[in-house]
């Protein structure tokens, strides 16, 4: 039975990991994930060399004025020339706001000027209209200007040197320092745990999706093209099985392990140490175990199926369970050791994701480990032995899809 199993997923193996798709994969896939993390940090950092034109609208009469002039001084670009050229387009009591508005919003869209403020006394709340409101900057620059001018008059009107005041603004930046167990500093700040953690997950998600859609699809086209029925004759449908799991088990590993060498290499680079060792080997622990508990999954639920389009309304779903704990990773990141955290984790569809996520972040304690690594174990053997059972009678169907009631009879009869 080994000999045979072993002859399929060497075949397995040497057919995909030849094909281009896969070398392609590869290689691309590294770059992508690199481009993704830099190039919008690129694209951010870089200044627009162009002066913009904005305008105000003053109702009150006593800012306008001031923030045009603070705000065109403050900001300039490279070159020495001013970041924005404010415009007052209304300012005084007597101002028709409505009429203001009205004819500001027309030169917005004669590109005259780029958007213009709305200044309101009555309440905190200052408004920026432009055709463009992602420019998060500009935002952000026209609230801190306007804060330090609306609190330098407020300073100015009970008698007090703004210059003075200042002077007892204290600005703070907090260093977050995780402790050992022992209570030792470790070198490891929120954004390498931040970083490790969804670099584990997104790895363990891409080589679950993967190599599960390539397991589905491998028996979906055996089964159209009849090369099953060859295969079973020269092999038992467990055998079989047991060869595709292992043979693109090892494909997805050569995948991984590709990339963890580019990762390591990138790390060293630049002087990044994102896992502690002891943390390298339960993640890893917890891929392997991860990965074949799905790879079972996956093939048990798509084998019974006749196309891939029937297959993936299935295995869909199983993917929501691999992005909750992405979604997950901040209130996880905040409060690691919280009862909803623990009982996620003792579910054998998240186990492997919800420890990957813990695990950088605060090492879980050692009944817990052991305890899951036990449930991950236990959880795989009666995973292979249902999918195992599904398979024998699912690769060899043809016709009607089977429902649920027939997915649990084969299970208890195969």
């Amino acid at each position: 039975m080994i000999q045979k199993a072993l002859a399929v997923a060497r075949w397995e193996y040497l057919e995909k990991v030849k094909s281009k798709a896969f070398l392609i994969g590869l290689l691309l896939t590294p770059i992508i994930m690199i481009a993704m993390g830099v190039l919008p940090t690129i694209f951010v950092g870089q200044e627009d060399e162009t002066t913009r034109a904005i305008g105000v609208i003053d109702p009150t009469g006593t800012l306008g004025d001031a923030f045009a002039e603070r705000l065109q001084t403050r900001y300039t670009l490279k070159n020495g020339n001013p970041n924005y050229v404010v415009l007052p387009l209304a300012i005084g009591r007597n101002v028709n706001l409505e009429e203001a508005e009205r004819d500001a919003a027309l030169r917005v869209a004669r590109g005259e000027i780029e958007g213009f403020c709305v200044l309101s006394a009555s309440d905190s709340v200052v408004e920026y209209r432009s055709k463009v409101v992602g420019d998060f900057a500009i935002g952000m620059r026209i609230e801190e200007t306007l804060k330090e001018l609306i609190a330098d008059q407020r300073v100015k009107a009970l008698g007090l040197d703004p210059a003075i005041v200042k002077k007892l603004d204290v600005r703070l930046n907090v260093r977050m320092v995780k402790l050992s167990e022992e209570g030792k500093e470790e070198d490891t700040g929120f954004e390498k745990v931040f970083i490790s953690a969804y670099v584990f997950l997104m790895m363990l998600f891409l080589l679950i999706i993967s190599s599960g859609q390539m397991l589905v699809r491998s028996v979906i086209e055996e089964k159209s093209n009849r090369i099953v029925e060859v295969l079973v004759s020269s092999c038992s449908p467990t055998e079989l099985m047991a060869g595709k799991v292992l043979g693109l088990s090892a494909l997805g590993l050569t995948q991984m392990g590709f990339w963890a060498v580019i990762g390591i290499a990138l790390s060293a680079q630049f002087g990044m140490n994102l896992v502690a060792p002891d943390q390298a080997l339960l993640l890893v622990l917890y891929f392997i175990l991860g990965y074949l508990f799905y790879a079972a999954v996956f093939i048990g639920a798509g084998s019974p199926f006749n196309t891939e389009q029937e297959a993936q309304q299935i295995t869909s779903y199983l993917v929501l369970f691999l992005i909750l704990p992405i979604v997950l990773a901040i209130p996880a990141m905040k409060d690691p050791g919280a009862g909803w955290i623990r009982v996620l984790t003792f579910i054998p569809l998240l186990t492997p994701t919800m420890m990957a996520l813990r695990i950088p972040i605060q090492m879980p304690a050692w009944w817990e480990i052991l305890s899951t690594v036990v449930l991950m174990v236990v959880s795989i053997y009666f995973a292979m032995i249902a999918a195992g059972r599904i398979f024998r009678i699912g690769i060899l169907s043809t016709g009607k899809s089977p429902s649920i009631k027939e997915f649990l009879r084969w299970i208890r009869t195969g």
